[in-house]
């Protein structure tokens, strides 16, 4: 009897270590990157989409934004973006940082106002934008910026892309499959946790606080993929006790 209660514990305690191994919460979270420049933000969550993630940091005194995007493109030779959209919810309209290679194989950020899906031309956005660049390594591309928002703004919408291909220095056409399509949503500046809120949203408000982060810390609210990442490991917990009481 003793035999088969300790075998029953080892299968118990087995099944809990594959989980912890193979949980996508755990082992695929903002939380877990790191960059070259050992830069820490505020904020980060795990968007709900195209398998990207965004790290970020709001100074409400200055009234800017820090972010690094990172995603990796759709082919190994094409680009991702990360967008502020000031009027709408969607790609049209988007004030939008891309990262891409130059031919040279060098890594640049290049700006591009979205007025429509038919002209794709660089050009300036309609709010201030300092500290853009880009890198690239292990598959994966990361855009760095600050972005100038509105006084007090609360929120953004928030739009992200990736691509298969660059021609002549200009991104080619995304796919338009469900998880492209679905890339967006509100990045909520007050309360942190707002990169994977998927239902319409307001331009940013001119009414409200701002967040008083006051720049770069090391800690701090780190959106929905923290939240995910605290539910599951309640659960491994409750299954490390129910082994051993199972045991016992």
């Amino acid at each position: 009897m003793a035999s088969l209660r300790f075998t029953s514990l080892l299968v118990c305690l087995s099944s809990l270590t594959v989980l912890l191994l193979i949980s996508p919460s755990q082992s695929l979270t903002c939380t877990s990157q790191n960059f070259t420049n050992r830069h820490v933000y505020t904020n980060c969550t795990d968007l709900h989409s195209l398998n990207a993630y965004l790290h970020w940091s709001h100074n409400s005194t200055t009234s800017s934004l820090s972010i690094a995007f990172v995603a990796a493109p759709a082919k190994s030779d094409g680009w991702i973006a990360w967008a502020v959209n000031p009027t709408g919810t969607g790609m049209v309209g988007a004030q939008a940082l891309v990262a891409l290679k130059r031919s040279d194989g060098s890594m640049a950020v290049d700006t591009f106002n979205i007025s429509s899906y038919r002209s794709i031309v660089k050009s300036n956005l309609s709010f201030a934008v300092s500290a853009a660049r880009a890198e690239s390594s292990g598959g994966v591309m990361r855009i760095f910026a600050t972005i100038a928002l509105p006084e007090k703004a609360t929120a953004v919408n928030q739009v992200w892309q990736v691509g298969p291909s660059v021609t002549g220095g200009l991104p080619d056409k995304h796919d338009f499959l469900p998880a492209n399509l679905n890339a967006k949503g509100t990045l909520e500046l007050v309360t942190g946790s707002g990169a994977d809120t998927r239902s319409p949203a307001l331009a940013p408000s001119p009414a409200g606080t701002g967040s008083g982060s006051g720049g770069d810390k090391s800690a701090g609210n780190n959106g929905g993929a923290s939240r995910i990442g605290k539910s599951n490991f309640g659960f491994y917990v409750f299954l490390f006790i129910v082994c051993f009481v199972f045991y016992f």
